[in-house]
Protein backbone atom coordinates (compact mmCIF):
# COMPACT_ATOMS: atom_id res chain seq x y z
CA UNK A 1 0.00 0.00 0.00
CA UNK A 2 0.94 3.56 -0.46
CA UNK A 3 3.59 4.81 1.83
CA UNK A 4 2.93 8.62 3.10
CA UNK A 5 5.45 10.67 5.04
CA UNK A 6 6.07 14.03 6.27
CA UNK A 7 8.90 15.88 5.65
CA UNK A 8 9.95 19.55 5.76
CA UNK A 9 12.52 19.53 2.83
CA UNK A 10 13.89 19.42 0.37
CA UNK A 11 11.87 18.57 -2.58
CA UNK A 12 12.78 14.62 -4.03
CA UNK A 13 14.66 14.58 -7.25
CA UNK A 14 12.34 12.93 -9.39
CA UNK A 15 8.93 14.88 -9.16
CA UNK A 16 7.21 17.54 -7.62
CA UNK A 17 3.62 18.30 -6.89
CA UNK A 18 2.40 22.27 -6.75
CA UNK A 19 -1.03 22.90 -5.89
CA UNK A 20 -2.87 24.65 -8.77
CA UNK A 21 -6.94 26.94 -7.11
CA UNK A 22 -8.90 28.73 -9.26
CA UNK A 23 -8.14 32.53 -9.97
CA UNK A 24 -5.45 34.31 -12.11
CA UNK A 25 -3.66 37.77 -10.80
CA UNK A 26 -6.47 39.67 -11.90
CA UNK A 27 -9.32 38.22 -9.94
CA UNK A 28 -11.41 39.92 -7.11
CA UNK A 29 -9.32 38.05 -4.50
CA UNK A 30 -6.15 37.87 -5.75
CA UNK A 31 -3.78 40.51 -3.57
CA UNK A 32 -1.26 40.23 -6.76
CA UNK A 33 -4.07 42.16 -8.42
CA UNK A 34 -2.46 45.17 -6.16
CA UNK A 35 0.56 44.11 -5.55
CA UNK A 36 3.92 44.03 -7.63
CA UNK A 37 4.85 41.59 -10.18
CA UNK A 38 4.66 37.59 -8.24
CA UNK A 39 6.96 35.51 -10.49
CA UNK A 40 4.79 32.61 -9.38
CA UNK A 41 1.71 33.61 -11.49
CA UNK A 42 1.30 33.96 -15.13
CA UNK A 43 -0.63 36.69 -15.67
CA UNK A 44 -2.16 34.99 -19.22
CA UNK A 45 -3.55 32.03 -16.67
CA UNK A 46 -6.80 31.36 -15.13
CA UNK A 47 -5.23 29.71 -12.69
CA UNK A 48 -2.53 30.63 -10.05
CA UNK A 49 0.00 28.61 -7.67
CA UNK A 50 -1.17 28.16 -3.87
CA UNK A 51 1.78 29.57 -1.85
CA UNK A 52 3.56 26.70 -0.41
CA UNK A 53 4.44 26.48 3.56
CA UNK A 54 8.03 25.84 2.80
CA UNK A 55 10.00 28.13 0.17
CA UNK A 56 10.97 26.31 -2.90
CA UNK A 57 13.47 28.57 -4.45
CA UNK A 58 12.66 30.95 -7.01
CA UNK A 59 13.29 28.99 -10.02
CA UNK A 60 10.67 25.84 -9.50
CA UNK A 61 7.82 28.38 -9.27
CA UNK A 62 8.88 30.72 -11.70
CA UNK A 63 8.80 28.06 -14.16
CA UNK A 64 5.11 26.54 -12.81
CA UNK A 65 3.62 30.04 -13.39
CA UNK A 66 5.08 29.98 -16.81
CA UNK A 67 3.77 26.97 -17.92
CA UNK A 68 0.34 27.63 -16.81
CA UNK A 69 -1.20 29.17 -20.02
CA UNK A 70 -0.08 26.10 -21.87
CA UNK A 71 -1.55 23.63 -19.49
CA UNK A 72 -4.63 25.30 -20.00
CA UNK A 73 -5.56 24.83 -15.87
CA UNK A 74 -8.55 26.64 -14.30
CA UNK A 75 -7.39 25.23 -11.10
CA UNK A 76 -10.41 23.02 -10.54
CA UNK A 77 -10.36 20.28 -8.45
CA UNK A 78 -8.72 16.95 -10.08
CA UNK A 79 -6.86 18.88 -12.73
CA UNK A 80 -3.59 17.31 -13.12
CA UNK A 81 -1.04 17.91 -15.78
CA UNK A 82 2.96 16.91 -16.03
CA UNK A 83 5.76 18.95 -16.71
CA UNK A 84 9.10 17.68 -18.25
CA UNK A 85 12.39 19.39 -16.84
CA UNK A 86 14.75 17.65 -18.76
CA UNK A 87 18.33 18.31 -16.62
CA UNK A 88 16.69 19.64 -13.84
CA UNK A 89 15.77 18.80 -10.44
CA UNK A 90 13.25 17.89 -9.92
CA UNK A 91 12.63 16.01 -13.15
CA UNK A 92 8.92 16.13 -13.44
CA UNK A 93 6.79 18.87 -12.06
CA UNK A 94 3.14 18.00 -11.47
CA UNK A 95 0.26 21.01 -10.96
CA UNK A 96 -2.26 19.62 -8.97
CA UNK A 97 -5.81 21.51 -9.32
CA UNK A 98 -7.00 21.61 -5.86
CA UNK A 99 -10.41 24.13 -5.92
CA UNK A 100 -10.95 26.11 -3.19
CA UNK A 101 -9.04 24.39 -1.02
CA UNK A 102 -10.98 22.56 1.67
CA UNK A 103 -10.63 19.33 3.14
CA UNK A 104 -13.27 17.58 0.19
CA UNK A 105 -11.52 19.52 -2.01
CA UNK A 106 -7.61 18.07 -1.35
CA UNK A 107 -9.21 14.75 -1.25
CA UNK A 108 -10.57 14.36 -4.64
CA UNK A 109 -7.19 16.11 -5.95
CA UNK A 110 -5.23 13.56 -3.79
CA UNK A 111 -7.34 10.48 -5.40
CA UNK A 112 -6.75 11.92 -9.00
CA UNK A 113 -2.70 12.22 -8.33
CA UNK A 114 -2.91 8.81 -7.12
CA UNK A 115 -4.37 7.84 -10.60
CA UNK A 116 -2.43 10.23 -12.46
CA UNK A 117 0.81 9.56 -11.24
CA UNK A 118 0.47 5.39 -10.46
CA UNK A 119 3.76 5.30 -12.97
CA UNK A 120 6.04 7.15 -10.79
CA UNK A 121 7.86 5.73 -8.02
CA UNK A 122 8.13 8.43 -5.75
CA UNK A 123 6.48 12.06 -5.59
CA UNK A 124 7.47 15.29 -3.30
CA UNK A 125 3.75 17.72 -2.67
CA UNK A 126 3.90 20.82 -1.43
CA UNK A 127 1.34 21.81 0.82
CA UNK A 128 0.01 25.75 2.03
CA UNK A 129 1.29 27.18 5.63
CA UNK A 130 -2.57 25.83 6.96
CA UNK A 131 -2.02 22.25 6.16
CA UNK A 132 -4.43 20.32 8.74
CA UNK A 133 -7.63 20.20 6.61
CA UNK A 134 -5.33 19.72 3.72
CA UNK A 135 -3.30 17.34 4.66
CA UNK A 136 -6.20 15.16 5.71
CA UNK A 137 -7.66 15.08 2.45
CA UNK A 138 -4.85 14.39 0.45
CA UNK A 139 -3.72 11.90 2.48
CA UNK A 140 -7.42 10.11 2.24
CA UNK A 141 -7.77 10.73 -1.22
CA UNK A 142 -4.08 9.30 -1.90
CA UNK A 143 -5.07 5.87 0.12
CA UNK A 144 -8.60 5.81 -1.47
CA UNK A 145 -8.01 6.49 -4.64
CA UNK A 146 -5.03 4.54 -5.34
CA UNK A 147 -7.09 1.34 -4.17
CA UNK A 148 -7.42 -1.74 -6.51
CA UNK A 149 -8.61 -5.40 -5.44
CA UNK A 150 -7.59 -8.13 -7.30
CA UNK A 151 -7.30 -11.86 -6.64
CA UNK A 152 -4.49 -12.30 -9.40
CA UNK A 153 -1.07 -10.72 -9.56
CA UNK A 154 -1.37 -11.19 -13.75
CA UNK A 155 -1.62 -7.73 -15.67
CA UNK A 156 -1.69 -5.54 -11.70
CA UNK A 157 -1.40 -2.07 -12.83
CA UNK A 158 1.87 -0.16 -11.60
CA UNK A 159 1.29 2.20 -8.30
CA UNK A 160 2.72 4.82 -6.54
CA UNK A 161 4.64 3.63 -3.84
CA UNK A 162 5.30 6.44 -1.81
CA UNK A 163 4.86 10.07 -1.36
CA UNK A 164 6.43 12.89 0.35
CA UNK A 165 4.19 15.67 1.65
CA UNK A 166 6.34 19.05 1.78
CA UNK A 167 5.35 20.79 5.57
CA UNK A 168 6.82 23.23 7.51
CA UNK A 169 6.27 21.39 11.06
CA UNK A 170 6.21 17.39 10.13
CA UNK A 171 5.74 16.71 14.52
CA UNK A 172 2.32 19.26 14.82
CA UNK A 173 0.87 17.39 11.62
CA UNK A 174 1.50 14.07 12.90
CA UNK A 175 -1.66 13.08 14.43
CA UNK A 176 -3.72 14.61 11.61
CA UNK A 177 -1.72 11.98 8.89
CA UNK A 178 -2.25 9.30 11.36
CA UNK A 179 -6.19 10.02 11.38
CA UNK A 180 -6.38 9.80 8.08
CA UNK A 181 -4.60 7.14 7.19
CA UNK A 182 -6.07 5.02 10.05
CA UNK A 183 -9.52 6.08 8.41
CA UNK A 184 -8.41 5.18 5.21
CA UNK A 185 -6.82 1.70 5.76
CA UNK A 186 -9.91 0.59 7.74
CA UNK A 187 -12.23 1.99 4.76
CA UNK A 188 -9.90 -0.09 2.72
CA UNK A 189 -10.41 -2.77 4.78
CA UNK A 190 -14.42 -2.61 4.41
CA UNK A 191 -13.79 -2.76 0.79
CA UNK A 192 -12.05 -5.58 0.79
CA UNK A 193 -14.24 -7.54 2.73
CA UNK A 194 -17.45 -6.40 0.15
CA UNK A 195 -14.67 -7.00 -2.95
CA UNK A 196 -14.51 -10.52 -2.06
CA UNK A 197 -16.51 -13.31 -4.16
CA UNK A 198 -18.81 -14.91 -2.05
CA UNK A 199 -17.12 -18.39 -3.34
CA UNK A 200 -14.98 -17.39 -0.44
CA UNK A 201 -16.96 -15.11 1.88
CA UNK A 202 -19.54 -17.31 3.60
CA UNK A 203 -20.18 -16.14 7.56
CA UNK A 204 -16.94 -18.38 8.74
CA UNK A 205 -15.19 -16.73 7.03
CA UNK A 206 -15.87 -12.83 7.44
CA UNK A 207 -15.50 -14.03 11.03
CA UNK A 208 -12.17 -15.31 11.10
CA UNK A 209 -11.05 -11.67 8.95
CA UNK A 210 -12.59 -10.04 11.95
CA UNK A 211 -10.97 -12.42 14.43
CA UNK A 212 -7.29 -11.68 12.40
CA UNK A 213 -7.95 -7.92 12.37
CA UNK A 214 -9.10 -7.59 15.95
CA UNK A 215 -5.88 -9.93 17.19
CA UNK A 216 -3.14 -7.95 19.25
CA UNK A 217 -5.51 -4.84 19.16
CA UNK A 218 -5.38 -4.03 22.79
CA UNK A 219 -8.76 -2.71 24.38
CA UNK A 220 -10.40 -5.05 22.03
CA UNK A 221 -12.93 -7.83 23.02
CA UNK A 222 -14.12 -10.49 20.40
CA UNK A 223 -16.94 -12.98 20.91
CA UNK A 224 -18.07 -15.04 18.25
CA UNK A 225 -21.47 -17.00 18.36
CA UNK A 226 -22.60 -20.06 16.31
CA UNK A 227 -25.66 -21.90 15.39
CA UNK A 228 -25.88 -23.86 18.60
CA UNK A 229 -25.06 -20.82 20.63
CA UNK A 230 -28.00 -19.07 18.68
CA UNK A 231 -30.58 -21.40 18.81
CA UNK A 232 -29.48 -21.77 22.70
CA UNK A 233 -30.51 -18.05 22.94
CA UNK A 234 -33.40 -17.74 20.42
CA UNK A 235 -31.70 -15.71 17.41
CA UNK A 236 -34.53 -17.17 15.38
CA UNK A 237 -34.15 -13.98 12.48
CA UNK A 238 -30.56 -15.26 12.16
CA UNK A 239 -31.28 -18.57 12.18
CA UNK A 240 -34.22 -18.35 9.98
CA UNK A 241 -31.91 -16.69 7.03
CA UNK A 242 -29.40 -18.44 7.22
CA UNK A 243 -31.13 -22.18 7.45
CA UNK A 244 -31.09 -22.91 3.54
CA UNK A 245 -26.89 -22.73 3.28
CA UNK A 246 -24.11 -25.31 3.95
CA UNK A 247 -22.50 -22.37 5.94
CA UNK A 248 -24.08 -21.56 8.89
CA UNK A 249 -25.33 -18.07 10.81
CA UNK A 250 -22.45 -16.12 13.04
CA UNK A 251 -23.09 -13.07 15.47
CA UNK A 252 -19.65 -11.35 16.27
CA UNK A 253 -19.63 -9.14 18.54
CA UNK A 254 -16.90 -7.05 18.64
CA UNK A 255 -16.34 -4.59 21.79
CA UNK A 256 -13.74 -1.46 22.18
CA UNK A 257 -13.65 -0.42 25.89
CA UNK A 258 -11.10 2.25 26.56
CA UNK A 259 -10.25 3.24 30.12
CA UNK A 260 -12.62 6.10 31.13
CA UNK A 261 -15.41 5.78 28.28
CA UNK A 262 -18.46 8.01 29.57
CA UNK A 263 -20.41 6.96 26.22
CA UNK A 264 -21.55 3.87 24.65
CA UNK A 265 -22.52 3.04 21.43
CA UNK A 266 -23.98 -0.20 20.01
CA UNK A 267 -22.75 -0.09 15.74
CA UNK A 268 -25.34 -2.87 14.27
CA UNK A 269 -24.26 -4.42 10.39
CA UNK A 270 -26.63 -6.37 8.01
CA UNK A 271 -23.89 -8.93 7.35
CA UNK A 272 -25.88 -11.46 4.51
CA UNK A 273 -22.77 -12.90 2.46
CA UNK A 274 -24.95 -13.74 -0.43
CA UNK A 275 -28.31 -12.84 -1.20
CA UNK A 276 -29.92 -15.29 -3.64
CA UNK A 277 -33.24 -13.97 -1.99
CA UNK A 278 -34.08 -17.30 -1.10
CA UNK A 279 -37.48 -19.33 -2.19
CA UNK A 280 -38.37 -15.57 -3.44
CA UNK A 281 -35.51 -16.08 -6.10
CA UNK A 282 -34.22 -12.70 -7.24
CA UNK A 283 -33.48 -12.95 -11.03
CA UNK A 284 -30.09 -12.85 -12.35
CA UNK A 285 -29.29 -9.10 -12.75
CA UNK A 286 -30.70 -8.60 -9.25
CA UNK A 287 -28.31 -10.95 -8.00
CA UNK A 288 -25.14 -10.68 -9.55
CA UNK A 289 -23.79 -8.16 -6.93
CA UNK A 290 -25.02 -9.73 -3.78
CA UNK A 291 -21.77 -10.57 -2.67
CA UNK A 292 -22.28 -6.16 -1.64
CA UNK A 293 -24.85 -7.13 0.44
CA UNK A 294 -23.03 -7.48 3.80
CA UNK A 295 -21.40 -4.02 3.71
CA UNK A 296 -22.79 -2.72 6.34
CA UNK A 297 -21.27 -5.45 8.43
CA UNK A 298 -17.97 -4.67 6.59
CA UNK A 299 -18.84 -0.62 7.64
CA UNK A 300 -19.49 -1.34 11.29
CA UNK A 301 -16.50 -3.65 11.56
CA UNK A 302 -14.17 -1.43 10.53
CA UNK A 303 -15.01 1.42 12.09
CA UNK A 304 -14.90 0.00 15.28
CA UNK A 305 -11.32 -1.05 14.48
CA UNK A 306 -10.69 2.37 13.46
CA UNK A 307 -11.41 3.55 16.67
CA UNK A 308 -9.32 1.44 18.58
CA UNK A 309 -6.79 1.88 16.46
CA UNK A 310 -7.51 5.77 16.87
CA UNK A 311 -7.89 5.43 20.90
CA UNK A 312 -11.01 6.90 20.72
CA UNK A 313 -12.36 7.72 24.54
CA UNK A 314 -16.12 5.98 23.47
CA UNK A 315 -16.32 2.40 24.04
CA UNK A 316 -18.10 0.83 20.78
CA UNK A 317 -20.02 -2.48 20.20
CA UNK A 318 -20.67 -3.97 17.28
CA UNK A 319 -22.74 -6.33 16.12
CA UNK A 320 -22.96 -8.19 13.12
CA UNK A 321 -25.55 -11.13 12.13
CA UNK A 322 -23.66 -13.00 9.26
CA UNK A 323 -25.64 -15.40 7.31
CA UNK A 324 -25.96 -16.53 3.66
CA UNK A 325 -29.18 -16.61 2.03
CA UNK A 326 -29.71 -19.60 0.10
CA UNK A 327 -32.37 -21.51 -1.53
CA UNK A 328 -32.30 -25.14 -0.53
CA UNK A 329 -35.14 -27.69 1.41
CA UNK A 330 -34.24 -26.32 4.98
CA UNK A 331 -34.75 -22.52 3.72
CA UNK A 332 -37.39 -20.65 5.58
CA UNK A 333 -40.67 -20.30 3.17
CA UNK A 334 -42.97 -17.09 2.34
CA UNK A 335 -45.53 -17.40 5.29
CA UNK A 336 -42.90 -18.16 7.68
CA UNK A 337 -43.44 -16.73 11.51
CA UNK A 338 -40.00 -16.24 13.13
CA UNK A 339 -39.92 -15.47 16.99
CA UNK A 340 -36.82 -12.84 17.11
CA UNK A 341 -34.47 -12.47 20.08
CA UNK A 342 -36.76 -11.29 22.78
CA UNK A 343 -39.53 -12.82 21.72
CA UNK A 344 -41.37 -10.44 19.31
CA UNK A 345 -43.12 -12.68 16.31
CA UNK A 346 -42.71 -11.53 12.59
CA UNK A 347 -44.53 -12.84 9.38
CA UNK A 348 -42.78 -13.18 6.28
CA UNK A 349 -44.10 -13.44 2.93
CA UNK A 350 -40.77 -13.06 0.83
CA UNK A 351 -37.84 -14.31 1.89
CA UNK A 352 -36.02 -11.74 0.19
CA UNK A 353 -36.88 -8.98 2.92
CA UNK A 354 -34.11 -10.87 5.03
CA UNK A 355 -31.94 -8.25 5.74
CA UNK A 356 -34.49 -6.89 8.45
CA UNK A 357 -35.01 -10.26 9.83
CA UNK A 358 -31.17 -10.29 11.32
CA UNK A 359 -30.88 -7.00 12.36
CA UNK A 360 -33.87 -7.53 14.28
CA UNK A 361 -32.44 -9.95 16.32
CA UNK A 362 -29.24 -7.70 17.29
CA UNK A 363 -31.07 -4.47 17.89
CA UNK A 364 -33.08 -6.64 20.00
CA UNK A 365 -30.27 -8.46 21.68
CA UNK A 366 -28.58 -4.98 22.07
CA UNK A 367 -31.45 -2.86 23.93
CA UNK A 368 -32.23 -6.06 26.32
CA UNK A 369 -28.33 -7.15 27.27
CA UNK A 370 -25.97 -4.50 26.17
CA UNK A 371 -27.89 -1.16 27.61
CA UNK A 372 -26.16 1.56 24.91
CA UNK A 373 -26.81 5.12 25.06
CA UNK A 374 -26.88 5.20 21.50
CA UNK A 375 -27.96 2.55 18.77
CA UNK A 376 -26.65 2.67 15.34
CA UNK A 377 -27.60 0.63 12.46
CA UNK A 378 -26.12 0.28 9.35
CA UNK A 379 -27.80 -1.69 6.26
CA UNK A 380 -28.18 -2.30 2.37
CA UNK A 381 -31.38 -2.65 2.99
CA UNK A 382 -33.61 -1.86 -0.18
CA UNK A 383 -33.41 -1.14 -3.80
CA UNK A 384 -35.95 1.71 -2.53
CA UNK A 385 -32.86 3.86 -1.30
CA UNK A 386 -31.43 3.94 -4.82
CA UNK A 387 -35.19 5.03 -6.07
CA UNK A 388 -35.51 8.31 -3.85
CA UNK A 389 -32.19 9.29 -3.67
CA UNK A 390 -29.83 7.82 -6.07
CA UNK A 391 -26.74 6.16 -6.18
CA UNK A 392 -24.68 8.35 -3.79
CA UNK A 393 -26.90 9.10 -0.60
CA UNK A 394 -27.77 7.21 2.07
CA UNK A 395 -31.13 7.58 3.36
CA UNK A 396 -30.95 8.58 7.64
CA UNK A 397 -33.91 7.57 9.83
CA UNK A 398 -33.97 8.59 13.52
CA UNK A 399 -36.85 10.49 15.98
CA UNK A 400 -33.94 12.10 17.53
CA UNK A 401 -32.85 15.39 15.88
CA UNK A 402 -29.72 15.93 17.68
CA UNK A 403 -28.97 12.21 16.97
CA UNK A 404 -29.41 12.80 13.19
CA UNK A 405 -28.10 16.41 12.99
CA UNK A 406 -24.66 15.13 14.08
CA UNK A 407 -24.30 11.95 12.51
CA UNK A 408 -25.14 14.11 8.89
CA UNK A 409 -22.64 16.85 9.94
CA UNK A 410 -20.29 14.22 10.35
CA UNK A 411 -20.73 11.83 7.35
CA UNK A 412 -20.55 15.24 5.59
CA UNK A 413 -17.47 16.54 6.77
CA UNK A 414 -15.54 12.72 5.95
CA UNK A 415 -16.80 13.28 2.28
CA UNK A 416 -19.66 10.75 2.14
CA UNK A 417 -23.19 11.99 1.36
CA UNK A 418 -26.43 11.06 3.67
CA UNK A 419 -30.51 12.80 3.41
CA UNK A 420 -32.74 12.59 6.70
CA UNK A 421 -36.03 10.64 5.83
CA UNK A 422 -39.28 10.98 7.20
CA UNK A 423 -40.46 7.66 9.86
CA UNK A 424 -43.91 8.63 8.27
CA UNK A 425 -46.25 6.53 11.30
CA UNK A 426 -48.78 6.71 8.29
CA UNK A 427 -47.08 3.41 7.32
CA UNK A 428 -47.13 1.66 10.41
CA UNK A 429 -50.51 -0.07 10.15
CA UNK A 430 -49.14 -2.12 6.75
CA UNK A 431 -46.64 -3.50 9.65
CA UNK A 432 -50.20 -5.05 11.09
CA UNK A 433 -50.55 -9.27 10.48
CA UNK A 434 -53.59 -11.31 11.13
CA UNK A 435 -50.96 -14.13 12.83
CA UNK A 436 -47.88 -12.59 14.53
CA UNK A 437 -46.78 -9.36 16.10
CA UNK A 438 -45.34 -7.61 13.12
CA UNK A 439 -45.43 -8.62 9.34
CA UNK A 440 -42.16 -7.63 8.07
CA UNK A 441 -42.61 -7.60 4.32
CA UNK A 442 -45.72 -5.94 3.47
CA UNK A 443 -46.19 -4.87 -0.01
CA UNK A 444 -47.47 -1.58 0.85
CA UNK A 445 -46.05 1.66 1.82
CA UNK A 446 -42.65 3.49 0.88
CA UNK A 447 -40.33 0.43 0.88
CA UNK A 448 -37.88 1.97 2.78
CA UNK A 449 -39.68 3.61 4.93
CA UNK A 450 -41.33 0.66 6.01
CA UNK A 451 -38.14 -1.30 6.26
CA UNK A 452 -36.82 1.39 9.21
CA UNK A 453 -40.28 1.03 10.83
CA UNK A 454 -39.92 -2.82 11.20
CA UNK A 455 -36.42 -2.20 12.84
CA UNK A 456 -37.72 0.88 15.39
CA UNK A 457 -40.22 -2.15 17.09
CA UNK A 458 -36.95 -3.76 17.97
CA UNK A 459 -35.52 -0.92 19.37
CA UNK A 460 -37.21 -0.42 22.91
CA UNK A 461 -36.73 2.08 25.11
CA UNK A 462 -33.92 2.96 22.87
CA UNK A 463 -36.46 4.14 20.28
CA UNK A 464 -35.27 7.67 20.62
CA UNK A 465 -31.54 7.32 20.59
CA UNK A 466 -31.32 5.34 17.74
CA UNK A 467 -30.64 6.17 13.94
CA UNK A 468 -30.62 3.51 10.87
CA UNK A 469 -28.93 4.61 7.96
CA UNK A 470 -30.33 2.27 4.66
CA UNK A 471 -26.56 2.42 2.66
CA UNK A 472 -27.37 0.18 0.16
CA UNK A 473 -27.00 2.58 -2.95
CA UNK A 474 -23.90 4.53 -1.83
CA UNK A 475 -22.40 1.05 -0.87
CA UNK A 476 -21.16 0.65 -4.58
CA UNK A 477 -19.78 2.31 -6.99
CA UNK A 478 -20.67 1.80 -10.93
CA UNK A 479 -17.03 4.41 -12.48
CA UNK A 480 -14.57 5.98 -10.49
CA UNK A 481 -15.13 9.11 -9.25
CA UNK A 482 -13.46 11.38 -6.58
CA UNK A 483 -11.91 9.02 -3.87
CA UNK A 484 -14.41 6.05 -5.57
CA UNK A 485 -13.33 3.39 -7.59
CA UNK A 486 -15.30 1.07 -9.32
CA UNK A 487 -16.52 -1.66 -6.60
CA UNK A 488 -17.37 -1.36 -3.02
CA UNK A 489 -16.95 1.72 -1.52
CA UNK A 490 -16.61 1.42 2.21
CA UNK A 491 -19.17 3.68 2.53
CA UNK A 492 -20.24 5.03 6.56
CA UNK A 493 -16.50 3.78 8.10
CA UNK A 494 -15.17 7.47 7.13
CA UNK A 495 -18.23 9.37 8.61
CA UNK A 496 -18.83 6.55 11.69
CA UNK A 497 -15.10 7.80 12.54
CA UNK A 498 -15.44 11.88 12.20
CA UNK A 499 -19.21 10.56 14.66
CA UNK A 500 -17.66 8.62 17.14
CA UNK A 501 -14.49 11.38 17.37
CA UNK A 502 -17.17 13.47 18.76
CA UNK A 503 -18.53 11.86 21.57
CA UNK A 504 -15.40 11.43 23.54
Amino acid sequence: MLVIRLVSGPAGPDALVLPVRPGGPDSPDSPDSLASPDPTVSPASTARLVPTAVPLGDDVPAEAAAVLPATRLTGAVGEVREHLRPGGSPARLWLLGVGEGDERDWRTAGAALARAAKDETQITIALPGEATAALRGLAEGLLLGSYRFRLTEAGKRPALAEVSVLVDDPDALAGTLDAARATAETTRLARDLTNMPSSTKNPEWFAAQVAEAASGRPGLHLRVRGPEELAAEGFGGLLAVGGGSASGPRLVELDWRPDGARTHVVLVGKGITFDTGGISIKPVPAMKLMRKDMAGAAAVIAATLGAAELRLPVRVTTLAPLAENMVSGSAFRPGDVIRHYGGLTSESTNSDAEGRLVLADALAYAVRELKPDLLIDLATLTGANAVALGKRHAALYSENDALAAGLLDAITAAGERAWRMPLADDYVEYLASEIADLHSSPAQGAGSVVAALFLREFTGDLRDRWAHLDMSAPSWSDDTHGELVKGATGWGVRGLLRWLATLG
